[in-house]
């Protein structure tokens, strides 16, 4: 779909038609169109744009990643559609591993987005093959592998569902999510939220200096409802 440049929703129209893209190519769920949907009703309330609570929390996230012994991000469907290359580049300047793992779990799925992301310049991505399974996540969606996910200490889980995210704290990891609903019960399972569209927050991390200076989570995201609050009284 061709869209011009005058278009006032242009880069949401750009966004949406890389998810249907995904769609067509096997690598996005149709149930990824909804969920994308939901997050981009609360990018509205945020006003579009990465507010400095969001960058805060992108750059405690920079410095756990860094300091981490094994981090590695997870990959599902819509973060292969929407940020193919930057999350590459991301897993490069953090030193961190890629791991497929998806929701709705196919071998078809796993194998298009481990191509999908080799042809953005991906290496050694995981997920093909699990051999481990995180305790207590009977679906498919438990299935990782021991030299990625399960022996993380930290784990960037973006567009999560909050049962992982829930799994992967009682494992005692640092659970760090990309989430633009700060009410999910994966904004509130994670150590560090950032309540930021993925479009932007996956390029701010790859030029934001680190510091967790004064960071606190709960704190985190009484501040984002606390903007969203403010920013609706204003509007009305």
């Amino acid at each position: 779909m061709d869209i011009p440049e005058s278009h006032p929703r242009r880069l949401s129209l750009m966004t949406r038609n890389k998810l249907v893209d995904g769609v067509e190519k096997g690598i996005t769920s149709k149930a990824g169109l909804i969920a994308h949907g939901r997050g981009e009703a609360f990018d509205y309330l945020l006003g579009e744009k990465t507010i400095p609570i969001a960058e805060r929390a992108e750059r405690a996230a920079v410095k756990a990643m860094l300091d981490a012994d094994n981090p590695v991000i997870s990959i599902n469907g819509n973060v292969a559609a929407l940020v193919p290359t930057d999350i590459i580049k991301l897993a490069d300047r953090l030193s961190a591993k890629l791991e497929v793992n998806l929701f709705h779990r196919t071998d078809e799925r796993i194998s298009r987005i481990i191509e999908w992301l080799e042809l953005h310049g991906g290496s050694d991505i995981l997920g093909g093959k699990p051999d481990a399974k995180i305790p207590g996540l009977d679906h498919a969606r438990g299935l990782c592998t021991e030299e990625g996910i399960f022996s993380a200490d930290v784990v960037l889980v973006p567009l999560e569902d909050g049962d992982r995210a829930q799994a992967l704290s009682k494992m005692e990891k640092t659970v760090i999510t990309i989430d633009l609903n700060p009410l999910s019960r994966t904004a509130n399972a994670a150590d560090i939220t950032i309540v930021d569209n993925i479009v932007r927050a996956v390029p701010n991390m790859l030029e934001l200096e680190p510091s967790d200076a004064g960071f606190d989570n709960d704190h985190n995201i009484s501040e984002v409802l606390r903007y969203i609050s403010e920013r609706l009284e204003g509007l009305a």
